[in-house]
Parts: structure tokens; sequence; C-alpha cells
């Protein structure tokens, strides 16, 4: 996965959402957005890409706050093979 198309794609969905009057329904719509919409290894690309070294393409700040405060619900559920 690359890690900077991901990050473009989810500033573009926290644009649509910073819109929005009430900042925690937006940071809760680009999660929402991201959980049911995202595969498992886009989100853990994403997410990873918080705690990782600066990307070519940054993150917006209502994009890595949604991120940050949905983290546990993002993470996808360890696979047993």
């Amino acid at each position: 996965m690359d890690e900077n198309n991901l990050i473009d794609m989810a500033n573009r969905i926290g644009d649509f959402f910073e819109s929005m009057p009430d900042r925690d329904e937006a940071l809760a719509g680009i999660a929402d957005h991201i959980h049911r919409f995202w595969e498992p290894r886009m989100r853990r690309t994403i997410l990873a890409a918080l705690d990782g070294p600066p990307t070519e393409i940054e993150m917006t700040p209502i994009v890595r706050e949604a991120l940050l405060r949905h983290r546990e619900a993002l993470t996808p559920a360890a696979t047993t093979a």
C-alpha cells in the first residue's frame, strides 16, 4: 500500500467532514468512513504512518486527530492463520 496515496485519500475525506459545525461529529465521521470502506491493510498502513517518519504528503490536522482519537476502533483485529 502506498501510504502517500492513502494519506491523500484520507485528507480528501477530512476536507468533506471539516465543514461540519460539530468537530466531534466530524472526527467520528472521518473514522467511520475509513472503518467502513477501507480494507484492513489500508487501515494498518495509515495508522502506521501516524508513528512513522514524515511522508511526502502531510496528513491534515483533522485527519490526524480523527485517527488518533479513534485508533483503537480503526485497528484491524489480528488474524490467526
